[in-house]
């Protein structure tokens, strides 16, 4: 019964407290939390492109450029956040601070700045990205560690604890868009940069108000070294957030400098695939090693999916804005609000999604990972050429109907590579290197927002501008290669799928839970 409580162990630790529907109540809190995260950051996001491009007159290019650093930058910034939360500050303390930065970086976009305040306005807006970018570098990755920290190891509510936080991740995606793309479009921008900065700043007030829901969760690691001075000046704790301030000014470049950024992204990337290299040839048996080239395998088709993936908030936002007939019963729809139909898709058929696999599952029909990696490219293909063959004679105004399948296939996509990546990274990689094989997975997503940057920017002419049938030509081209590419990693899956060596997995999660001599008792 929704609202029940009971008792119930919440914590690894084994403290006890109440719960909502069968879980610790902080995990509703860290639900709500992340929901307003989410909701200003798709919020915000969905008015990116149309600010850089409307208000400051970028030529699409130039805002393609930039929308793809700052992006790549968003999910480069847990790497460090993590580590800091990991080594120093704990994940509970990590949220705060992140979510205040965040809040912080919305107010700052709320300031609206003009083309006649010269390069004031603009500095200003640089900035609060940059703000926006070093809070979620310390909130998403410990607000998702947090769910964790409320449920023993073994407890099987784990799995239903993380689909219950992504429901929340959706929802504030969902109604992110529809309010401040509203209000950002229709009533002002600094209304929209507003109305996300609110979002953040509930979310941290319902987080300060509900920490004992917490159960002490998430707590510094070493809270007396935390607490000591350094040089006898300040605290260790003041220390780390000070120091991680000054990686504003930092990102505050490299949004500006995205050739700078491609090179990082580029460089990191080839010593990552050196070290996955190293690892799976100098320090394997064949088993691991095999595991480590599925997982190299699958890494490369990450930023693929998301490059193209991500014209949502680029390209095809733009070309919706401008070249969609946009009515619903008389009403013509501000562009920026359909980015949240991706993450209502994922609120209807993410269930559904689930439910195929167990059934499909139970007949031995199921997929294997590599091929939903492939099928995943297909879709993400199929919705581009779905676009463009619903969008009619040039100098017509393309049906939203084909905007909405476009999303459709998109969305069906994401959920065959998205959840079962992350979920083969942390089964494929050794129990040494899940932690790291997940910032790499990460590390490529960035990868992709990048590449979704230069496809955008390519959707421009000569001038800069992208004309209707230059993004249709491009996204024509787009299309039939990744179905090509799709169709190709069906091909290998097979091959793939044996070097995961997925028959041995619960042989060897067994062998995890009863070592040699110490099986279960009869």
């Amino acid at each position: 019964m929704t609202g029940s409580t009971s008792t119930a162990r919440e914590t690894g630790g084994g403290e006890t407290g109440k719960t909502w529907l069968g879980h610790p109540r902080g995990l509703f809190l860290l639900f709500f939390v992340e929901m307003w995260e989410r909701f200003s950051f798709y919020g915000m996001r969905a008015l990116l492109i149309f600010y850089l491009t409307q208000h400051f007159l970028f030529s699409d290019r130039d805002a393609s450029y930039a929308y793809g650093a700052y992006m790549s930058l968003i999910y480069i910034s847990p790497l460090m956040g993590g580590y800091l939360a990991d080594r120093y500050l704990g994940q509970r303390k990590a949220v705060l601070f992140g979510g205040v930065v965040i809040a912080m970086g919305h107010i700052i976009l709320g300031l609206e700045g003009g083309i006649s305040d010269g390069g004031m306005g603009l500095g200003l807006f640089w900035l609060g990205l940059a703000t926006v970018i070093t809070g979620t570098g310390f909130l998403k990755s410990s607000a998702s560690a947090l769910v964790g920290q409320l449920y023993p190891r073994a407890d099987m509510r784990r799995d239903p604890a993380y689909t219950i936080f992504y429901m929340g991740i959706n929802v504030g995606a969902t109604i992110g868009p529809l309010i401040c793309g509203y209000l950002g479009q229709r009533w002002g921008w600094h209304w929209g940069f507003g109305a996300a900065s609110v979002g953040m700043i509930a979310g941290v007030i319902g987080f300060v108000w509900c920490r004992p829901l917490l159960q002490g969760g998430g707590e510094p690691p070493d809270p007396a070294r935390l607490a000591e001075r350094v040089c006898g000046i300040i605290s260790r704790e003041w220390l780390v957030y000070l120091s991680s301030l000054l990686s504003i000014p930092l990102c505050w470049f490299l949004i500006q400098q995205h050739a700078i950024v491609g090179w990082m992204l580029a460089l990191s990337s080839a010593l990552v695939v050196v070290y996955i290299l190293w690892e799976a040839f100098g320090r394997m048996e064949r088993i691991g090693r095999d595991r480590m080239l599925a997982v190299l395998f699958l890494l490369v088709i990450n930023p693929i999916f998301w490059g193209l993936y991500e014209q949502t908030g680029s390209s095809l936002a733009l070309f919706t804005d401008r070249y969609t007939d946009r009515s619903i019963l008389g009403f013509n729809v501000p562009a920026s609000m359909f980015q949240s139909v991706n993450a209502a898709y994922i609120l209807l058929f993410g269930p559904v999604m689930a439910a195929l696999w167990i059934w499909m599952a139970k007949r031995g029909w199921e997929p294997s990972t590599p091929a939903k990696f492939g099928l995943a490219l297909a879709l993400v293909g199929a919705g581009f050429l779905v676009l463009v063959a619903g969008s009619g004679a040039p100098g017509t105004l393309t049906p939203l109907l084909f905007i909405f399948l476009l999303y459709l296939c998109h969305t069906l996509g994401e959920l065959c590579l998205s959840p079962v990546g992350l979920s083969a990274m942390s089964k494929l990689a050794p129990s040494r290197m899940i932690g790291l094989m997940m910032g790499i997975w990460f590390l490529a997503m960035a990868l992709g927002e990048y590449a979704a940057g230069m496809i955008a920017a390519a959707t421009g002419g000569d001038d800069g501008l992208a004309s209707r049938d230059g993004v249709l030509a491009v996204y024509d081209r787009i299309g039939w290669w990744s179905i090509a590419i799709g169709v190709v990693v069906m091909a290998l899956a097979p091959l793939v799928k044996r070097l995961m060596h997925v028959d041995r997995l619960n042989e060897e999660d067994s062998l995890a839970r009863h070592p040699k001599g110490e099986g279960p008792v009869g």
